[in-house]
């Protein structure tokens, strides 16, 4: 790894000069965090995530010794993990754990489980799967680093040229962003094949973007021609699920999906979807916000051109 990635990587851990400045997570997004980020926790930062997670008065109402105690950690393990999740420091989790609290205390409807069973009669099915995919949006929704997602909106829309890298589920959603690009008139091609995305990305420079969608942040195939298109000076971007992933390293901004609930029946590579699409939508509009003048021209033509497909 060069020097300037072990930078960029540590840039993006830490919130280092250079990388955009990035806000508390709000009250509400507290839970979305936890659940994205704990499988890149050690053991005992986990525990004192899934401590003011699932009892945040309680969990207020402790100093930070107090909570190093219930978790059985360290002081020094509990401001890590605040400052893992997002927050300045143990005083700044604090305040959100209060502020969660007093949401969960307004008489919100408590939630049901999704987990499916082989045997669920049909109308379960559809209302667990309904409900699952509204907390996959609720929570993509709160976790997304709108500096972030500003910032590859900006290189997006100034692109001489857009790669989109996807494999297997992610590849899907690569398809759906490039045609989204391809009918506001930009130039955006996606690449399921890891051959071909190589291969294009070395024809990549400065002024160009590439994207790459990844739910578990480590798909060897999509990892590596970002790196070739971060070797070649593209603007990066990686859309993943978990922020420690080996794409981040390559990535000059990262938008982070809700950790999918995964069952037997629904694995997180196949339920990931949801969330990585209400990003690329998020990514789209902004895009076509910027480039409106050329955009919505293009998008009337282009959905001239295929009217007449659609008449009886």
């Amino acid at each position: 790894m060069t020097q300037n990635v072990k930078e960029i990587f540590a840039g993006h851990a830490a919130g280092t000069p250079g990388t955009a400045p990035t806000a508390p997570p709000a009250p509400a997004a507290l839970a979305a965090k936890v659940r994205t980020l704990a499988p890149s926790m050690t053991r005992s930062m986990q525990r004192v995530a899934e401590a003011v997670a699932g009892d945040p008065a309680g969990c207020a109402a402790l100093t930070v010794t107090g909570l190093a105690e219930l978790t059985g950690t360290s002081e020094a393990t509990v401001v890590r993990t605040a400052r893992l999740l997002g927050y300045p420091g143990y005083r700044d989790l604090r305040l959100a754990l209060a502020g969660l609290a007093a949401q969960q205390q307004s008489g919100r409807a408590p939630a049901i489980t999704t987990d499916i069973a082989v045997d669920d009669p049909i109308a379960d099915v559809v209302a667990k799967l309904a409900y699952d995919e509204q907390q996959t949006l609720a929570d993509t929704a709160a976790g997304l680093d709108t500096v972030q997602l500003g910032a590859a909106v900006a290189a997006a829309a100034a692109a001489r040229r857009i790669d989109v890298y996807g494999v297997g589920a992610s590849g899907l959603v690569a398809q759906d962003l490039t045609q989204k690009l391809l009918r506001i008139g930009l130039i955006a091609h996606a690449h399921s094949d890891p051959h071909l995305a190589v291969t294009n990305a070395v024809q990549l420079r400065a002024g160009d973007v590439a994207i790459a969608i990844t739910h578990s942040g480590s798909t060897g195939d999509v990892v590596e021609p970002l790196r070739v298109a971060f070797d070649r000076g593209a603007t990066t971007v990686a859309i993943t699920g978990r922020p420690d992933g080996a794409i981040t390293q390559y990535a000059d901004h990262v938008l982070t999906t809700s950790i999918a609930r995964e069952s037997e029946l629904r694995p997180a590579a196949m339920s990931s979807r949801t969330s990585q699409l209400l990003v690329v939508d998020c990514l789209f509009v902004g895009v076509a916000q910027k480039t409106y003048e050329t955009a919505a021209p293009s998008l009337a033509a282009s959905y001239e051109a295929l009217a007449h497909r659609h008449r009886r």
